[in-house]
């Protein structure tokens, strides 16, 4: 039977010769793991799958539960409605996005929906409780459910921690912090640490800008963060396989409005201009080109 000591022994040169190899490994790792930290070093890339798992988890809570399973029909729900909601990302999902489970195949079917969430309800609805108790029509907010948004906060921050790069986490998070909790500089830090990490994001910067013009009322900053945004847009759009016209219509859509609340028609035509290029309504945008033409006192076209 081997000694105390020489297990001793043996247990050290294990454990230095384990050191040895796993310093070396961190450092030529650090770079591609990012600052993702001991969880990023823990869990590798695996990560982004768990934090995609947790943001949906987080449009599930704020649908009451009521979520379409892998046995579902999942194509009335393509865009989570906490981001569609929010206005951060383009809404695709079908106007009868609530008709999932279909119509009671029986009695028995009917009946037992009274025991699983079987209502379309939004958290900033009220929740299906709400909709219980109180009679007000679907996609109508209710007074009494300020609040229950900070629900789906903690799910966000822990996606947020798993993968800092995915940008919609940040928005999604920020528009409901500041527009429902009224935590405007909590909703500011929280873009901002994103924006550290997503250094050239249009869509942080975007986010961001709206934060200054309707919590802050600061026109100023607003601009300038939109500006930039703009700028970040027409950098990555060659980069990309298709360029994200829904950004771009967001982003020159606020310039051209805040261009006209300043009175400056002229920038308000040049971003009108780009505007009807990706927008669904390109008829309405030209009769607001008109009309700033007309302000500045040249013939429409």
């Amino acid at each position: 039977m081997a000694s105390p000591g020489l297990i001793l022994c043996l247990l050290l040169t294990g454990g230095f010769t384990l050191a040895g190899w796993l310093v070396p490994w961190q450092q030529q790792s650090g770079a591609r793991r990012g600052a993702g930290g001991f969880l990023a070093a823990l869990m590798g890339d695996s990560r982004r799958l768990f934090a995609n798992h947790f943001f949906v988890k987080a449009d599930v809570y704020f649908h009451s539960g009521y979520y379409p399973s892998i046995f579902d029909n999942q194509a009335m729900h393509q865009t989570p409605h906490m981001a569609a909601d929010a206005g951060v990302s383009e809404d695709k999902n079908a106007p009868e996005e609530g008709s999932f489970l279909g119509p009671p195949l029986d009695w028995m079917d009917r009946f037992s929906r009274n025991f699983f969430p079987a209502l379309h309800t939004h958290l900033d609805e009220g929740g299906a409780d709400d909709h219980k108790k109180h009679a007000h029509k679907p996609g109508e907010p209710c007074e009494l459910s300020a609040g229950l948004e900070k629900e789906i906060l903690p799910w966000l921050r822990i996606s947020a921690e798993l993968d800092p790069h995915r940008v919609e986490t940040y928005t999604v998070s920020a528009f409901w912090l500041r527009t429902k909790l009224r935590k405007v500089d909590a909703a500011e830090q929280f873009l901002r640490e994103g924006l550290r990490a997503n250094p050239g994001s249009y869509e942080i910067l975007h986010e961001l800008a709206r934060l200054y013009l309707d919590s802050r009322r600061d026109p100023a900053r607003a601009r300038n963060l939109w500006e930039l945004a703009f700028r970040r847009w027409r950098e990555r759009a060659p980069t990309l396989k298709e360029p994200d016209n829904f950004a771009l219509m967001q982003i020159t859509a606020s310039l051209m409005r805040l261009e006209e609340r300043a009175e400056n028609y002229a920038k308000a035509i040049a971003y009108g201009e780009i505007l009807k290029t990706v927008s669904p309504h390109p008829d309405l945008v030209q009769k607001d080109i008109d009309l700033f033409r007309q302000k500045l006192g040249a013939p429409p076209k």
